[in-house]
């Protein structure tokens, strides 16, 4: 286990106090077969589960018992067959005493725990299932099938997650730092390898190879491109282009789920041409204003709308946008070049905490989602919280179906110059991206050495590699 024993039992004693009553469940994860049942990928924890009980074995279920005040840790024991192939682990109850779960039970009692809650009228709780082994013992357990899960999922339950995850204490932002620190690694090796020649492929496995050599693996699939236009665009077998950009999107994630995401969009041939450079600084512009507006009581969603006129405003000094920026900005103007949010919560998901829904983790009575385009991708919007952890990513994206879709349609045509902005289609896209923790009287990029970003710093970071 990563923290204390005591740091565990007083995360579920207060998940107890906001649930109020009611049999939780928090379902561990169990391993999941790649082509066959012996042939798995590398396990990975349910985050709310090691969250609550630290254990990371598969096949466990947590079960607090809200109005008894007793809590469980479920499982079987392994057999012999299972120490032969894979050596002998803790037993249950082991795992148990180091979380401070003060009873144990096998499987096969869970399916009576449950329906003797039923039979009471009580409440169960369960969090929104995502994988089908989930939702089946869900099904086997309260007879409410895949289909109905998300729906029937505890509100209570889901809340109350949100908001202890939400907050990071210090042991956390220091193992999302350390996750940071693999991060760095990463960066600087897509950075070294970005030459004419070098495959995408190349990069994205050797900088996986450097997560998995720490002994963690990257946080999401990681992103190596040329065509930066492309939000998750995964690496071809594409040889990197000279006068071209390379736009890299990675992170690590630590064996206990804590994870790094940044973006660094890096020259091929070693220097940034003009073009490039007007568009960059506007994004390194947008990307350091968030350090000077975000702070406790501020909503994202304002930080977001403040990168925003930013962006639009030098937009039009380049003469890609025009018109009223305030306008624009109302009409969605902007989301031609930046169709996605601002950033997300970040933790022990790299968006933190998005199987429990995005409304229920970015938004509150006070924010609410738009349906307007780019807007709607805002995955995070509320008032900012001191111990909140964000990304911030601001990227400028010239998408030639998209501009060609809204220059055939007239979209916003009073504030957009189709003339210019089609003269860029062959572009690409920038992103720059680093994890920001809000603090109690502003916010600090999270890591101990900064990724090159500034374009001089860039330049000079590739022309000192070695080879």
């Amino acid at each position: 286990m990563l923290f204390s024993k005591e740091t565990y039992v007083a995360r579920r004693q207060a998940l107890s106090r906001l649930v109020e009553s009611g049999l939780v469940l928090l379902f561990g994860n169990n391993d999941s077969p790649a082509n066959y049942p012996s042939n798995a990928y590398k396990f990975r924890q349910d985050s709310a589960f090691l969250y609550f009980f630290g254990q990371h074995r598969d096949g466990l279920v947590g079960v607090i018992d809200v109005d008894q005040h007793t809590e469980t840790l479920v499982g079987n024991e392994i057999d012999i067959d299972d120490i032969v192939w894979f050596g002998s682990v803790k037993s249950v109850s082991a795992m148990a005493e180091e979380c401070g779960v003060g009873a144990t039970a096998p499987m096969s009692s869970l399916s009576d725990m449950v329906q003797k809650a039923l039979k009471a009228g009580r409440q169960v709780h369960f969090l929104p299932p995502y994988r089908y082994d989930t939702q089946i013992q869900i099904m086997d357990l309260t007879g409410i099938h895949p289909s109905k899960q998300r729906e029937a999922a505890s509100m209570p339950l889901i809340q109350a997650v949100i908001k202890l995850r939400s907050t990071k204490s210090a042991e956390e932002i220091a193992e999302i730092e350390r996750a940071c620190a693999i991060g760095y690694k990463m960066h600087v090796t897509a950075m070294k390898m970005c030459r004419p020649g070098v495959t995408e492929q190349a990069i994205g496995g050797a900088i996986d190879g450097v997560a998995y050599a720490e002994g963690c693996m990257p946080s999401f699939q990681s992103i190596v491109t040329m065509h930066g236009e492309i939000m998750h665009g995964n690496p071809s077998p594409r040889q990197l282009e000279s006068g071209r950009l390379m736009l890299c999107d990675a992170g690590a994630e630590t064996n206990e789920n804590y994870c790094s995401d940044n973006t660094r969009t890096t020259p091929i041939s070693g220097h940034y041409t003009q073009r490039q450079r007007d568009i960059y600084s506007i994004v390194s512009d947008c990307h350091d204003l968030v350090l000077d507006v975000a702070r406790p009581g501020v909503k994202w969603w304002d930080v977001h709308f403040d990168v925003c006129r930013l962006m639009t405003n030098r937009l039009k000094e380049l003469g890609l946008m025009k018109g009223d920026t305030e306008e624009a900005l109302r009409a969605g103007a902007h989301a031609l070049f930046l169709p996605h949010g601002l950033g997300h919560m970040m933790g022990m998901d790299v968006h933190d905490m998005e199987g429990l829904g995005q409304t229920n983790v970015g938004y509150d009575d006070e924010v609410r989602p738009s349906s307007q385009f780019g807007t709607a991708s805002l995955r995070f919007a509320r008032k900012l919280e001191p111990g909140f952890v964000v990304t911030d990513e601001p990227g400028i994206y010239f998408i030639p179906d998209l501009i060609d879709l809204w220059k055939r349609e007239g979209h916003n045509a009073e504030f957009l110059n189709f003339e210019e902005i089609e003269k860029f289609k062959d572009f690409g896209g920038i992103r720059i991206e680093d994890d920001v923790l809000i603090t109690e009287n502003g916010c600090r990029f999270l890591g101990e050495q900064r990724i090159p970003y500034h374009m001089d710093e860039v330049e000079q970071f590739l022309a000192e590699r070695e080879g």
